[in-house]
């Protein structure tokens, strides 16, 4: 099934970009001048789901069962109130959602990943959400602590489809967890990972990692991949072991990286010039491919600015269609490109959005 629909959450309302027989069109925003953080399309039962960040009003979720044609707002998640004795009464991370940084979706069932990191769960398509509690009560997570914010967040959430009950979530910077029980039990899978930021004594330890992004490959989900702080990852093993894989010269720094759905060698990334310069390199925007499991990379450019661009490509910003042959991606500076051929060449949509958040590809 070729891409035909691109969902696009931006600072100032949700956009869903159609291809018609002239090429892609950009329709008028829902939800506009509003924070959209997130979208969800879920791919067993067809509704959409946006999360709103809207600052004084507080996180909002909203939900489409036809399409877009119209939206009702449903419960959001909400932590329970902090307990007044026992072990979490001085616990420093505000019990208040701030941010809805990832949502994701297995048969019956929504998770939603926020910042602060607490991870939530709906049992009846989002009318109502629950705090996993085993994972937020554990104790390491009071040595989790924020990258670019203040508090640590999960923005990743992977349910194997093999096994609804086993979900792997990324925390920043709080390393990879994972249940196999349904959200029962959970342990810290981050072996390899290297922190390169953190004093030598605390380099390798699992529960301070801070993956950036982290991916799946539908058809092989043993294999994944990750976009960290301080470089590149790939796991062929369900997460269990975490091999550095090599980067494309000037820079293993991004945030965004694409998994291809059925290729375990092959995945996308959108590389930043450094932490502390984020934009694209030599002002020059490209998505650097891999087709065999990171020992090389494909800089792809064609279509994509070649010169003083600045643009920075966000976590969720970048995303690859279910054939993979069609990918995504939109940038902090407004710029939204689709590609039909892989990731080969790209065609530019838009160069006038609100900052992009989101980007998922139908």
């Amino acid at each position: 099934m070729n891409m035909d629909k691109v969902w696009v959450g931006t600072r100032k309302g949700l956009f869903v970009v159609k291809k018609d027989g002239s090429g892609w069109s950009l329709g008028q925003p829902t939800f506009p001048g509003e924070p959209v953080t997130q979208v969800l399309v879920n791919p067993h039962d067809g509704a959409w789901y946006v999360a709103l960040r809207l600052g004084h009003f507080g996180i909002k979720m909203h939900k489409s069962t036809d399409q877009g044609a119209n939206w009702k707002e449903i419960a959001a998640p909400a932590f329970p109130p902090k307990p007044e004795a026992g072990p979490m009464k001085d616990d420093p991370t505000p019990w208040t959602v701030d941010l809805i940084w990832a949502l994701a979706a297995g048969p019956g069932e929504l998770w939603a990943g926020c910042l602060p990191a607490g991870l939530f769960r709906s049992r009846d398509g989002g009318a109502s959400w629950q705090l996993v509690e085993s994972l937020w009560n554990r104790p390491e997570r009071q040595q989790w602590f924020g990258g670019g914010y203040d508090h640590a967040g999960i923005h990743s959430i992977l349910v194997d489809p093999r096994d609804a009950k086993h979900v792997t979530v990324a925390v920043s910077c709080g390393g990879v967890w994972q249940t196999h029980d349904g959200g029962e039990t959970w342990e810290v899978t981050s072996k390899g990972m290297v922190a390169d930021y953190m004093p030598p004594e605390r380099k390798e330890d699992p529960i301070i990692q801070d993956p950036h992004s982290m991916t799946m490959c539908a058809a092989h989900p043993d294999v994944l991949w990750v976009q960290h702080h301080a470089g590149m990852y790939r796991s062929a093993n369900g997460g269990l072991q975490w091999d550095r894989i090599d980067a494309p010269s000037p820079s293993a720094f991004g945030f965004a990286v694409a998994a291809h759905p059925t290729d375990p060698m092959r995945a996308w990334f959108a590389p930043a010039k450094a932490d502390a310069n984020r934009v694209a390199v030599d002002g020059k925007l490209v998505v650097n491919e891999t087709r065999d499991g990171g020992k090389s990379y494909i800089a792809h450019g064609k279509g994509l600015p070649e010169r003083d661009a600045y643009h920075l490509i966000y976590r969720h910003a970048l995303d690859v269609s279910r054939d993979g042959k069609g990918l995504a991606m939109a940038s902090t500076t407004g710029g939204l490109w689709v590609s039909e051929d892989e990731g080969v060449s790209w065609t530019c949509v838009s160069r006038d959005l609100p900052p992009v958040a989101a980007v998922r590809c139908g």
